[in-house]
């Protein structure tokens, strides 16, 4: 939800005015001076390879429906982004892993509906069952060097970070 679709006071029910409120034009609700702040959506990811080769999932919905990325997912509130990687990674490839640090912090939404904050892991295997669930259709490993046709910009700089040995990760 967007300031522009925010119409009612979730406390009182009055019809919300738009005010300039801490330097920005604001919902405001004028019976019980309610302010909506409107909160970034934070994501998880997970980078994961097993011999050589990273796993990735195909979308299935648009932007980008039936191209590849990493693992992804929102987080719940109050989860911990470790919790909310291991759980985003099992339901989208029915694996489960050990989060072994923070590989990058990504900001600016890939897209519309997208995340404002993304998170992403670097992970180690630990079982499961590879098959796909969630938002993903197929997922699967692949050779660094013969991706599939990815969607975004960002996987292929995390993949290639994450093959830097080199690359800080932040435990």
């Amino acid at each position: 939800m967007t300031q522009h679709n925010v119409q009612f006071c979730i406390y009182c029910g009055a019809k919300l005015e738009h005010c300039l409120v801490f330097g920005e034009t604001r919902p405001v609700c004028p019976a019980c001076n309610w302010i909506y702040f409107e909160d970034p959506k934070v994501a998880v990811g997970v980078v994961l390879f097993q011999a050589n080769q990273v796993l990735l999932t195909r979308r299935i919905f648009n932007p980008e429906k039936g191209k590849w990325s990493i693992p992804t997912g929102f987080m719940n509130a109050h989860e911990h982004p470790h919790s909310a990687a291991q759980r985003e990674c099992r339901e989208e490839t029915g694996l489960d892993i050990r989060v072994d640090g923070l590989l990058d912090i990504l900001s600016g939404r890939a897209h519309p509906r997208g995340s404002d904050i993304l998170l992403v892991y670097r992970a180690t295997l630990l079982g499961g069952s590879l098959h796909a669930g969630d938002d993903a259709d197929r997922a699967a490993f692949f050779p660094v060097d013969d991706l599939p046709p990815l969607a975004f910009d960002f996987p292929v700089r995390l993949i290639q970070q994450a093959c830097n040995p080199s690359a800080p990760v932040i435990e």
